[in-house]
């Protein structure tokens, strides 16, 4: 049985690449670097996920300051790959050639977002119940 965070993200994904024309494997990641969800089988999943973090990583190097990477892209003749960081997490995308890049980001980081907004948030007590 999957935990309530890979449901919400495994949706998000399926909504993902249905809305999504330009996106053609995607997959999303726990702080950890561990896959929390993806729209292909566990190798292809594993194999895009330890891509996008080891891009993350090289664009991390190239830095002059120690600021986080929250974006990467990389145009192949073949295709492209999308790597967006937030909130803890990572999506990392494929596409086929010329993507729309600006629609493609838009599109990752709705994805997150929903995933995001899926997780159970703390109420806040009021001032009445610190009392």
């Amino acid at each position: 049985m999957l935990a309530s965070g890979a449901v919400e993200a495994a949706q998000a994904l399926a909504e993902l690449t249905e809305l999504s024309s330009q996106v053609e494997r995607a997959v999303v990641l726990r702080g950890d670097g561990s896959v929390l969800a993806s729209t292909g089988d566990d190798a292809t999943a594993e194999s895009l996920g330890r891509s996008a973090l080891e891009l993350v990583a090289a664009a991390f190097e190239l830095r002059s300051t120690p600021e986080e990477v929250t974006r990467v892209e990389v145009e192949l003749a073949d295709g492209a790959v999308f790597v967006l960081c937030e909130g803890g997490r990572t999506i990392a995308a494929t596409t086929g050639p010329q993507p729309t890049a600006g629609l493609v980001v838009y599109d990752l980081r709705t994805c997150l977002e929903s995933i995001d907004e899926a997780k159970p948030r703390r109420q806040r007590k009021s001032k009445a119940e610190d009392s």
